[in-house]
């Protein structure tokens, strides 16, 4: 390609990226898509809270039933890769509103089956809306608010991964208990259908923009900077999900505290967690590169400080908060740097980084499940907190938070979201 018409395609796309920045902050259109976050993450841990009686009900096992969150996690993997290419053609607005629609369907027809196999096959629909919608979630932010205020709207965004999280679990047993399982999954039905509604009033019109084609992630792999940014990420949510995947037995050894102890602590958790996530925006909005490379770092800290410290109850509680908070701004910060870093393959990156995480998440439980057949909930926290500090240091001496200037085809837009 000879340098005329590659200055012509840079133009087109540096074009069609000013004219999707918005001159004015979409604010309701955001919490819609918090709203549509918090809906998609209580309907894939419902059934974490719901072994026995789906599995007593249905006729099968609990190692059976749990697969529900198995498969919504592997659908979501090539979703989150496949999703934009796809819908590259169609209106945002009508594909997030059909993530909705999927959402409503799958909770549903989970609620109304009839077998295990059947429960499991409305999960599918759930994981196309899951990563589809992570997917494109930073390239939406991009369409709704200004550039400058992209961190904010995705640390409000992001909130309903928090609040999703806490509340998940503690409802799927309180309405199993009283109305049986299939209520609540109603009830998440229920939640889509208002959130359905919502984002119908306020999620603009947001027609596709006009691109060469989408990217490969091999090609964007290519990128300057971009591997070494995915490293780091795989490397923190790695970590991340070794300790998390442990953290019941972890306190219950560390705090040898009672039922009430430990939820109130899960609670903390949650709560910090929630708190890290809306402040994550504020920070990044100061230095990107800080709060990729602190939030990891306190993660370590944090769990590390867990075993070999000699802290208990106020002390420890400490400790929890720190890791909730620090790591509810981690997927933030991330989704963050895909924007910053591919402005022009935001949806495509961003289904890389739904790849990465979803993955990440696997390994990371398979390698704190190993750790512990070894070493113990001891053994899991050194060498998650090790690893976290590990990624801490990757992200600070080889991420980049700068755009690349040299095979982007937005480069030109650069001085708009450089730090």
């Amino acid at each position: 390609m000879n340098n005329d018409v590659s200055d012509a395609i840079q133009k087109d796309n540096v074009h069609s990226l000013s004219v999707a920045e918005p001159s004015a902050p979409a604010w309701m259109a955001v919490f819609s898509l918090a709203m549509g976050v918090f809906g998609l993450l209580t309907a894939e841990y419902l059934p974490a809270s719901l072994l026995t009686p789906m599995a007593s009900d249905l006729g099968g096992s609990e190692a059976l039933a749990g697969q529900a969150v198995t498969v919504t996690a592997i659908v979501a993997l090539f979703a989150g890769l496949l999703v934009p290419g796809l819908t590259r053609r169609f209106d945002r607005r009508v594909v997030l509103v059909g993530f909705t629609v999927l959402m409503i369907a799958s909770n549903t027809l989970v609620a109304m089956s009839s077998s295990l196999t059947v429960l499991l096959i409305m999960r599918i629909l759930l994981g196309i809306a899951l990563g589809g919608f992570w997917s494109m979630a930073a390239a939406v932010a991009m369409r709704l608010v200004p550039l400058k205020l992209v961190p904010r709207a995705l640390s409000i965004i992001f909130s309903g991964i928090a609040v999703g999280t806490v509340v998940s679990v503690p409802l799927g047993s309180y309405l199993g208990g009283l109305y049986g399982w299939r209520s609540a999954f109603i009830a998440a039905a229920a939640v889509g259908g208002l959130t359905l509604v919502f984002q119908w009033f306020t999620l603009p019109r947001m027609a596709p923009r006009k691109m060469i084609r989408t990217a490969t992630v091999l090609e964007l792999l290519r990128r300057p900077g971009i591997g070494p940014g995915m490293m780091g990420c795989v490397l923190a949510h790695t970590g991340q999900y070794a300790l998390f995947t442990y953290i019941r037995p972890a306190l219950e050894i560390v705090a040898n505290t009672d039922i009430d102890g430990l939820s109130l602590m899960l609670l903390g958790f949650g709560v910090a967690n929630f708190i890290g996530t809306l402040m994550a925006g504020w920070l990044i909005e100061r230095s990107l590169r800080a709060t990729l490379v602190l939030m990891p770092a306190l993660v370590g800290v944090a769990a590390l400080g867990m075993i070999w410290l000699p802290v208990h109850g106020t002390g420890l509680m400490l400790l929890v908060a720190i890791w909730g908070f620090a790591f509810g701004g981690v997927p933030v910060a991330w989704s963050n740097w895909v924007a910053r870093a591919v402005p022009d393959q935001a949806e495509a990156a961003g289904g890389m980084v739904v790849a990465a995480v979803q993955s990440s998440i696997a390994v990371g439980a398979a390698l704190g499940g190993i750790v512990f057949g070894f070493g113990g909930v001891s053994g899991v926290f050194i060498t998650a907190g090790a690893l976290m500090l590990f990624a801490a240091l990757v992200i600070a001496r080889w991420v980049r938070v700068e755009l690349p200037r040299q095979g982007m085809a937005a480069g030109a837009v650069a001085s708009k979201i450089i730090l």
